[in-house]
C-alpha cells in the first residue's frame, strides 16, 4: 500500500495546521487498515447526519460513547462469557473483540443522541451554527448618501 508524505501541505497550510492534522490522520487511518467496526455514515437533511456502526453482540453496558473537541469516540469493551466456556467452537466467525473508533466531527456539530438496536448502533448528530456565524444580508442604499452641508455662521465683525 501506498504512503503519501504530506508535510510539505504544513508549509502551505499558514494558520490551518487543524486542516494538515486532519488530511494526515487520515491518510494514516486508511493505510492502517482498521475496518472494525464497519460503519456507514449518511446526511439526513443539511444539518442532520447519522452514524451506523454494526456491533452485533455488543450489548448497550459494553459500549461507551464520548465527545470531546470535535472527536467522537465510540469503544466497546467485551466481557468474557463464562456461560460458554464449556463450549468447543468449531469455528467463530462473529467477532467478540473489542474496539475504539474515532471520528472527527466538523465544528458546530454535536451527537444528540444513540440507539442501539438489532446490533446496529445508531448515532444522531446536528449542526447547529451559532447565530453570530450565519451568513447575514446587507441592505444596500438607493445611492442618495446624505453629505454634510458647509456651516453658514455669520462672522463676526
Amino acid at each position: 500500500m501506498r504512503t503519501y508524505d504530506f508535510s510539505p501541505l504544513y508549509r502551505s497550510f499558514v494558520g490551518l495546521d487543524r486542516m494538515a492534522n486532519l488530511i494526515d490522520a487520515a491518510s494514516q487511518q486508511a493505510s492502517s487498515g482498521n475496518s472494525y467496526p464497519p460503519y456507514n455514515v449518511a446526511q439526513l437533511s443539511e444539518n442532520a447526519y447519522r452514524i451506523e456502526l454494526a456491533v452485533a453482540g455488543f450489548s448497550e453496558d459494553e459500549l461507551e460513547l464520548e465527545s470531546h473537541e470535535n472527536v467522537l469516540t465510540v469503544t466497546g469493551r467485551k466481557t468474557s462469557d463464562a456461560d460458554n466456556d464449556d463450549v468447543e467452537y468449531l469455528h467463530r466467525g462473529i467477532a467478540e473483540r473489542g474496539f475504539e473508533r474515532r471520528f472527527q466531527l466538523a465544528d458546530h456539530v454535536r451527537v444528540e443522541g444513540a440507539d442501539l438496536r438489532n446490533g446496529l448502533l445508531v448515532i444522531s448528530l446536528k449542526r447547529e451554527v451559532p447565530e453570530a456565524l450565519k451568513p447575514r444580508k446587507i441592505s444596500i442604499n438607493d445611492g442618495n448618501l446624505i453629505q454634510s452641508k458647509p456651516s453658514s455662521k455669520p462672522k463676526a465683525a
